[in-house]
């Protein structure tokens, strides 16, 4: 079977992407600091524990696997702690991976799928957004991963790594199954946090900023389940593993939901109330963000099975009582 690498596979995209290989036949060897990732959620392949930024022991791994190629996701990645730390995201994100792809060129590996960002758009000048879109970030998360991108153009050029660098929107949901889902320390995402308060876990939600230029004037997003988004990886690495060159794609629905929309949408899938407190915008979040994926479907085939933000949240919701029951 076919190795492939997955730096940061035992976190949430991670996770569900080393299903998503495990099912199509390859053999995903999961690289992960653990910091975030929970080494519970490694089912799929091996765990080598190790940080990105550590040349001998990614050396040391890569030796014993010989993957064909890497899946990068292991990254920072909270738009708001980047404003407050930029020093710690481009040291992790882009110090780091410049290690990983200077090793990946002196073992001779050419394959690259990169978890990349619509955050490396900014602030949309025309939606839906394509992949030719100006890329001008508005904050450091998203300067680090477009910083990435221009790298892996530069060892493409200069070593022959090909890369595929996916764009994706709000990754969303839990594995239909319920093998694997969502859990973050400290938790930022929307969908996650709604449902706590769903549960009882928390007394409600935070609804930062309503003054948007949106039709409620919260703030919109593009939802695209995580199970949808591992089986673009896999096609992406099919791609090159067949010989594609390296390119970008967008990952989304195209369409989006306020977050007022999700906190309905939440109150309808739970059957529970959900209290919403208002808050002050967040720096560095765009008012909306929509993307168009059309050219990831015509070229490479992809097609997302879950399109409704009801199916989404009712996935995670499922997910989050399996962890969390509720009090009795």
């Amino acid at each position: 079977m076919t190795t492939v690498l997955v730096t940061g596979g035992a976190g949430y995209i991670g996770a569900h992407a080393c299903k998503a290989l495990a099912r199509a036949g390859y053999t995903p060897v999961t690289y992960d600091s653990l910091v975030h990732g929970h080494a519970d959620a490694v089912r799929w392949g091996p765990l080598e524990q190790g940080d990105i930024s550590d040349r001998a022991r990614l050396d040391a791994v890569l030796a014993q696997w010989r993957p064909a190629a890497v899946m990068h996701f292991a990254a920072y990645a909270y738009v708001g702690e980047s404003v407050e730390n930029p020093g710690k995201y481009w040291r992790n994100n882009v110090a780091g991976t410049l290690t990983l792809l200077e090793a990946l060129r002196d073992h001779g590996i050419g394959s690259f799928v990169f978890s990349s960002t619509c955050a490396t758009y900014g602030v949309p000048q025309r939606l839906p957004l394509t992949e030719d879109h100006p890329q001008h970030p508005i904050n450091p998360y998203g300067m680090t991963k477009l910083a990435v991108e221009r790298m892996l153009a530069d060892f493409d050029a200069a070593h022959g790594l090909r890369s595929i660098s996916l764009r994706y929107f709000n990754a969303a949901g839990a594995d239909p199954d319920g093998e694997t889902g969502e859990s973050h320390d400290p938790e930022t995402h929307l969908i996650p946090l709604v449902l706590d308060a769903a549960a009882g876990r928390r007394a409600g939600i935070t609804v930062y900023g309503s003054d948007y230029p949106t039709p409620d004037g919260t703030c919109v997003r593009d939802y695209i389940h995580v199970s949808d988004l591992a089986e673009a990886h896999v096609l992406a690495l099919r791609a090159l593993l067949a010989g594609a060159g390296t390119t970008a794609y967008n990952l989304g629905n195209g369409r989006g939901f306020s977050v007022r929309e999700v906190i309905d949408c939440a109150r309808s899938v739970t059957g529970r109330q959900i209290a919403e407190t208002p808050g002050p915008r967040r720096p560095g979040d765009p008012p909306v963000l929509v993307g168009d994926a059309g050219r990831i479907r015509s070229e490479l085939g992809w097609a997302p099975k879950h399109v409704e933000l009801a199916a989404i949240v009712g996935t995670a919701w499922r997910w989050h009582q399996s962890r969390h029951p509720d009090p009795a």
